[in-house]
């Protein structure tokens, strides 16, 4: 299950917020078909692709 807040520029997440997010943190992640685990290669091809978008991101 996803849960997503949304919060705005200078607000403060609420306690109930930081208590799910430590929850979350603190919990293994699920594999399964529809999202399997990376394989190494597969996870460094991931992990160039992020640093591109975000060097595009800060360019733009």
């Amino acid at each position: 299950m996803t849960k997503t807040f949304t919060i705005k520029d200078g607000q403060a997440p609420t306690q109930e917020q930081l208590e799910e997010v430590r929850a979350a943190a603190k919990r293994e992640i699920q594999f399964d078909e529809d999202s399997p685990e990376l394989s190494p290669a597969m996870f460094k091809a991931f992990r160039c692709s992020v640093a591109q978008r975000n060097r595009k991101k800060k360019n733009a």
